[in-house]
């Protein structure tokens, strides 16, 4: 596991370009489950996302070697915005494969951060691919979205804000994709609290839980999904498989019925715009509440990048 003081490290060197997003209370939630709930707000995050912690940590520790190639990554949207915004802001030239199911709201704001955009794929792995062959024909330096362990210090900068401004938790809600966010948010979650930490994903894309499940990284099929945030396979060998067997205590697995429930819970109650990734969390406080009756909840809100076909769905 990850030390909590390579976190606070992590947290000083990013604090100048990832705002510190806010804990917020939720009353309507906290009423459904007779508790107390509250949503870690990272669609409040510049790019709208978490994504930037992990990116701009990860290019700031690059050597100068490595800056000089240029960096290349394939995402589903918010890991490129991140690595877009941090690599413009760091002056390092940039290139960016994203899957055809990419909402059109992600491509638009990718190309604002002049990085050059591949569409690749019907599905994320499939863009990976390409940028890890780019990574060996161009000699440019590869930065995952999930399988990098000072990625993962960047993104667990989530949970050292959770557990300082709400340190008693019994129960925390992450949404789990490739496992950075989870992993590192997580790590930290179970050296700083006793609280249970309970990684959420679509049924239409469960590769972590089944990885898991099984205790080793193997491909499942997918399907369309709300939630493409959290949608592709795992690179083998990665390590936020690892540190996800390790941390993350149970799982919960959302129908794409649950998860659109859950964007039109908090745009239409709570008047906020959140994404499919970012609201599985609240999408298993609603499907089974008695499972968290009672008791104090965090919720990592993600992301808030939700693109218009979603959206006319729900409002």
């Amino acid at each position: 596991m990850i030390s909590l003081s390579e976190f606070y490290a992590a947290r000083e060197r990013v604090q100048k370009w990832a705002r510190r997003t806010p804990m917020e209370y939720s009353p309507g939630l906290s009423k459904l489950i007779d508790g107390d709930v509250w949503l870690k707000l990272e669609n409040q995050q510049v790019t709208g996302s978490f994504k930037i912690r992990g990116a701009t940590n990860k290019i700031l520790l690059l050597s100068e070697e490595e800056r000089a190639r240029g960096v290349v990554t394939a995402s589903s949207g918010n890991h490129a915005q991140g690595l877009g915004y941090a690599a413009k802001e760091l002056e390092v030239k940039a290139k960016v494969i994203v899957p055809e199911m990419t909402p059109q709201v992600k491509l638009d704001a990718i190309r604002k951060y002049g990085v050059e955009l591949i569409i690749e794929g019907e599905e994320y792995m499939v863009s990976e691919r390409l940028a890890r062959k780019i990574e060996d024909e161009e000699g440019m330096t590869f930065v995952s979205a999930y399988n990098d362990i000072d990625l993962i210090k960047g993104q667990g900068t989530v949970g050292l804000e959770m557990v300082e401004d709400v340190p008693d938790l019994d129960i925390v809600l992450i949404p789990v994709g490739g496992g950075g966010l989870a992993s590192g948010g997580a790590s930290v979650i179970k050296q700083a609290t006793s609280a249970t930490v309970i990684g959420v994903q679509s049924d239409t894309s469960p590769v972590m839980y089944e990885c898991v499940k099984k205790g080793h990284i193997h491909d499942i099929p997918l399907r369309d999904t709300y939630a493409e945030g959290l949608h592709g396979g795992l690179e083998p060998g990665s390590v936020s498989f690892d540190i996800c067997m390790e941390v993350i205590d149970e799982w919960a697995i959302l129908t794409e019925d649950d998860i659109l429930a859950a964007i039109k819970f908090l745009l239409h109650e709570s008047h906020m715009l959140v994404e499919g990734a970012g609201a599985v969390g609240v999408a298993a406080l609603l499907s089974d509440p008695e499972r968290y009756r009672g008791k104090r909840v965090g919720v990592v809100i993600s992301g808030g990048n939700l693109g218009m076909k979603t959206l006319k769905k729900v409002v």
